[in-house]
């Protein structure tokens, strides 16, 4: 007669719980960049004296997040493990786990940003009000020179056409140089940070369709938007 399976004692529980979140880590492309986003706003939390209920706020949404990332490979796996082809099903069980993660990073987007923005506005607000008063002109003459600086890098590298491929990306640098533009002509408004967040937003997003397109590589496109964003920056910091 076979003896009885005896239950895991507390430590190989404790261990099992942490080779799981290994393997995630180890196999999970996105639970690496969610561990990496919430390194970040630990960072910043501490840089910007948050409070202790913002801490809390923060550690909460985080930990949702990564529990819901964590779930959702799990459920992938036990998918995987009992589908041998194509299940309709099996595919909705997938999409269903992956919008729990989507909930969940839209909420603690929502979280960082109300904790966030009113430290950053604070501490931004002397710096464009400096920039506040600057001509129409200059931004105008920032975009121009970012088009012009993107095709002279392609003609000297040979790679891509003035509007396609190549390094840089001119739709990000463009993208980026805009947002930096309306960041730094933004009156001494109260909804100046939520204005430059959503310019990011949708900078972001053209540069993302890019990569998704195939048409520049994620380097190509990064490359894009620093040009774009440094060389407005520098425009306004020496003519304004």
């Amino acid at each position: 007669m076979s003896s009885r399976q005896r239950s895991p004692s507390i430590l190989q529980s404790f261990n099992y719980a942490t080779e799981g979140v290994i393997h995630a880590l180890r196999t999970q492309r996105n639970l690496w960049i969610h561990f990496a986003v919430a390194v970040a706003v630990f960072v910043a939390a501490v840089a910007f004296g948050v409070s202790r209920v913002e801490l809390m706020l923060l550690l909460i949404a985080i930990t949702f997040v990564l529990v819901a990332e964590l779930v959702n490979t799990a459920i992938e796996a036990a998918v995987d493990v009992a589908s041998t082809s194509f299940d309709p099903m099996a595919k909705l069980a997938k999409d269903i786990a992956a919008g729990a993660v989507l909930i969940a990073a839209l909420n603690a987007a929502a979280v960082g940003y109300l904790v966030f923005s009113g430290a950053i506005a604070d501490r931004s607000s002397r710096f464009l009000d400096r920039l506040a008063n600057v001509p129409e002109e200059l931004t105008l003459v920032s975009l121009a020179l970012t088009i012009i600086v993107v095709i002279a890098v392609k003609a000297v590298t040979g790679r891509g056409t003035p509007l396609r491929g190549g390094l840089p990306s001119g739709h990000a640098a463009v993208a980026f140089a805009g947002w930096m533009a309306v960041t730094l002509v933004l009156d001494d408004s109260s909804h100046h940070f939520l204005v430059s967040s959503l310019t990011f937003i949708m900078a972001l997003l053209v540069a993302q369709t890019r990569v998704e397109t195939g048409v520049h590589s994620a380097s190509e496109v990064a490359s894009g938007a620093v040009l774009g964003a440094l060389m407005t920056l520098a425009l306004f910091q020496v003519f304004a």
